[in-house]
Order: structure tokens, then sequence, then C-alpha cells
């Protein structure tokens, strides 16, 4: 079978990091993949004028899995906003509906030290964060501005955007984060605001529904300023963490930084066919684009990623994650996560350093 991947590198770093990846996407003869890179982001405007051209949301409609580097940068913030960087990969999460969101953080022991928190505090973390990903205040309607009509402040001009979730729509991905669970510690944490917003209640109550056909799960609900607290204070208390689009995006941004890196996480975004967008949870990095210094890790992972979860194949996931454990075993740091009496390389060497592992893996 040949597979069709989109590979879209984007903006800032992207491309470094994708460079890399696709190295390793590449690097077992025996998967026949059929690869096409499109334009995306501020290098797709800057091109044809439109962060997310049709070419390439029909590419990503027809392909198996879509590796997604990076978009935005600061220079485009005097954009209407549906013409802004961001609002491509907003795009394809809703054309795919691509609504549950992988994002596990895993402490690396040989990271250890490139955390802010005590080494007993994280150690053997690995935590997996299930966001759902295309409802919510990202996604809700109305939104826009408008002139206040009553307050202290009418007659002023206001924003407004209107969170909000459906029944079924919480119903799906509570039963993935449940079968995930199932098959990891049997531990579920659902996030919510539900002391304060309507949307959260409805959230908590239908959790707790989904919650009755899976009685061998230890379930449990946390509000997010807790949980964002609790993250800190004693991580190790979480297993699988299911929440909202906005909450998911703040828990798993904290979570990176209980890992080392920002650079060490990668996602997976999948829909109910199997498709899937993968990419690092970090952004584009522009103030460090081109200089070499950027860590592909993360995106080398969610090629891992990848394998498991479009291709179904757990054993070439395996290897990657293996090849990147002897890398860092072996010393070998870019400056995010450097530490003195290590290596420190830049984004080529690490790249290097990966794939060469990988081929002494699969002899």
């Amino acid at each position: 079978m040949i597979y069709s991947i989109v590979v879209l590198p984007g903006d800032g770093i992207g491309p470094e990091i994708t460079e890399q990846a696709l190295r390793i996407l590449t690097a077992f003869n025996d998967v026949s993949l059929d690869i096409k890179q499109e334009l995306i982001g501020g290098s797709a405007f800057e091109s044809v004028g439109d962060p997310l051209p049709p070419k390439t949301l029909n590419a990503v409609g027809n392909a198996n899995a879509i590796l997604f580097g990076a978009v935005g940068d600061s220079k485009y913030d005097y954009l209407p906003r549906n013409l802004r960087p961001e609002q491509a990969i907003l795009g394809i999460r809703k054309k795919l509906r691509l609504f549950a969101n992988f994002r596990p953080a895993i402490l690396y022991p040989q990271l250890i030290k490139a955390s802010t928190l005590k080494p007993r505090i994280i150690s053997n973390l690995d935590i997996l964060i299930i966001r759902e990903l295309i409802g919510d205040i990202y996604f809700g309607e109305p939104r826009g501005f408008r002139t206040a009509l009553v307050g202290d402040f009418k007659g002023e001009k206001e924003a407004y955007d209107t969170m909000q979730y459906s029944i079924p729509e919480v119903t799906r991905i509570a039963k993935i984060a449940f079968d995930t669970a199932k098959n990891r510690k049997k531990k579920l944490c659902s996030v919510d605001k539900a002391n304060v917003l309507e949307t959260s209640q409805l959230w908590r109550d239908t959790i707790n529904v989904v919650g009755q056909d899976y009685p061998d799960i230890e379930l449990s609900h946390m509000y997010i300023d807790n949980a964002a607290m609790q993250l800190i204070k004693n991580p190790l208390q979480f297993d699988v963490i299911v929440t909202g689009n906005l909450f998911g995006d703040i828990l798993s941004d904290e979570a990176s930084m209980l890992t080392g890196s920002i650079g060490m996480l990668p996602s997976a975004s999948l829909n109910s066919k199997g498709q899937g967008l993968y990419e690092p949870i970090h952004g584009s990095a522009p103030d460090i684009a081109g200089q070499q210094i950027a860590n592909p890790l993360a995106m080398i992972l969610s090629v891992a990623m990848l394998f498991r979860f479009s291709l179904k194949m757990p054993r070439y996931a395996n290897k990657i994650e293996n090849a990147v454990f002897n890398v860092l075993d072996s010393g070998l740091r870019t400056p995010d996560i450097y530490e003195e009496g290590m290596t420190k390389v830049n984004t080529d060497e690490m790249g290097d350093a990966v794939l060469n592992e990988l081929k002494n893996i699969s002899r």
C-alpha cells in the first residue's frame, strides 16, 4: 500500500525542523509513501495571498496523514484575522474534523535536570493530555466586535467570543479518553470550570454519563485553575487528562515545561476516519528561525505518532522513539535542553544523530 503524506513546513523554524522530520519519515525502505509538500501560513500568504490555499486544503483532504511544522509571525498581525497565518491550521482542523488532540508529556530521564522542577516531583513523568480540538471558544459563534449596549462602558467598542459545546461533541472525546485510559493506568482526570461556566457544567455532566460505561476507570474532575497548580505541585498524580480546546491549549504548554523544553513535545490531531495531523506543540519561533538552534525532536517524535496512529505501524514508531532516547543518552543537546557537561549540537546535527541511531536500531 502507498500512503499519501502531505508535508506543510510553514513559517519560522517550521522548514528547518520539517527537513529533519522528513529524513526520519523516509528512513524505512519497506514503507511506500507518496509525499507532497504544500504551502501554508505566512509563506502561503506571501506566495498566493492566502494562508490556506485551496490547493493545500484539497491535498490534505485526500491524505492519509499531514506532517505540519509551524505557522505565524508578528509581522502579519496587521492583516485581517481571516488572512493571518494561524487561521490556516484552524481551517485544516475544521475541514478534516480533527477533534481529538493527543499531547503526551514524557520526561526523558536524561533531561531531568533541564526541568525547572525538583527531580523528586517529576521523575518518571508520563502524562497524556487529550484535548478536544474543534469546539469551544476557538470555533464558537457568534463572535466579533460591536458597540456595548449595556453596562458601565455602554457605547464603547467591545469584542466577544462564544464558548460552546454540545453533548455529542463531549461524548465522542470522552469515549476516546476513557478508551485510552483503559490501556494505560486506568485513571482519567477531566478538567473544566463547572463552578462558573454553563459550558463546563454540560461538559462535566456528559463526562459522568459516559463514565458509567467504564466502571473500571478511576474518574476524577478538577477545575482548570486547580489543575494548572497541581501540574506544578504534584504532576505524578495525573495519567490521562481530558479537557476542552481552550483549557487543553494552556495545560499542554504548561506540561511541556515539566519535560525541560517545549521543543520535546509532539502531538497528533485525529478524526474518526483515522486521518491525522502531526506537529510539535511549539510555535514558529521566528526570532530563532534560520539560526540552526531549533530543537527538531518534537517534530521527529511527531513522525513516530504518525506511524503509530495513521499508518498503524507501531513497530516503526517504537524505533523512532528509541532512537531519540539513545541520542539523548549519548549526551547530545540542542541549546534549549543543554546543560554543562553535555555536547551542544545544532538542528541538523541532532537530525543526523537520530537518523544514524535509527539505522543502527533497524539493522
